[in-house]
């Protein structure tokens, strides 16, 4: 039993299989309404990458949004949110895939 659990084990290692592997890439879409002057994108652009797993922020001050490339076996959309209100600019979801 121990041996099948060991070659089972090194399989899986060998194949790069880990818990990793069911992780998916997600875009997310955050209105966030209180940006309004030109330092505010970078305010909250710098406060969404500081969450782990985030990949890609873009913000854009003319649409008052935040699309968000993020790893969703480690961040979340309520992650982001809170993120974003953390720091001064409360946000919430606009779209999700």
């Amino acid at each position: 039993m121990l041996k099948s659990i060991r070659v089972l084990a090194l399989v899986l290692a060998a194949a790069g299989i880990s818990s990793t592997a069911f992780a998916a890439v997600q875009i997310a879409t955050l209105a966030v309404p209180g940006m309004n002057c030109s330092s505010c994108p970078i305010t909250v652009k710098r406060a969404l990458m500081k969450v782990d797993g985030v990949k890609e922020v873009k913000t854009s001050f003319e649409q008052r949004e935040a699309v968000v490339t993020f790893d969703n076996s480690k961040a979340s959309l309520e992650k982001l949110s809170a993120a974003s209100t953390n720091a001064g600019y409360p946000a919430t979801v606009k779209a999700a895939n």
